[in-house]
């Protein structure tokens, strides 16, 4: 990936490519620092929380659909739709939801080295969001693969049966 281009430059849907990285790093930036501006652990909570539960709407309701390759319902993309995917968006799509799962997953083990049980609640519950999402889609995916190549079997199939018959 080349950085000499412009942030929005060869996004299909920059809006929603933005508001995808938005929404992961709302949660990640409210839980790293809000001890600069909260006394109260429960605020932390809260507003992580809320912000990670956003995340998570964000990415299997709207996001997932525009930028990446398959939704929840184990439906996928028909061949004609999955060939305009943006592959710019879909690469963001993809590493960010592993990216982000990450970075709480690293967060969680700081916690526990601190040994700061309030804030491993907090994180097993943004980190649980990341991994569903990717989980899920993950499994979208390979479902999505299966039923492409299952179409593509029987398409030969048919072919070979009209023409031996």
């Amino acid at each position: 990936m080349h950085f000499s281009h412009p942030v929005g430059e060869n996004y299909a849907n920059p809006k929603t490519c933005f508001f995808h990285v938005l929404f992961k790093a709302a949660g990640l930036v409210m839980y790293i620092l809000s001890a600069l501006f909260f006394d109260s652990f429960v605020i932390i909570f809260v507003v992580t929380f809320v912000l990670a539960a956003l995340d998570f709407l964000v990415v299997k309701n709207v996001s997932c659909r525009i930028l990446g390759e398959s939704v929840w319902k184990f439906e996928c993309l028909d061949q004609q739709s999955s060939a305009r995917m943006n592959k710019k968006d879909s690469w963001l799509f993809w590493w960010t939801l592993y990216l982000n799962a990450a970075a709480w997953v690293i967060l969680g083990i700081f916690s526990v080295i601190r040994f700061e049980a309030d804030y491993v609640l907090v994180v097993a519950v943004c980190a649980s969001l990341s991994i569903v999402n990717i989980v899920g889609f993950t499994k979208c995916r390979k479902d999505a693969k299966k039923q492409i190549q299952g179409f593509a079997c029987q398409a030969i199939a048919s072919h070979f049966h009209t023409v031996c018959t």
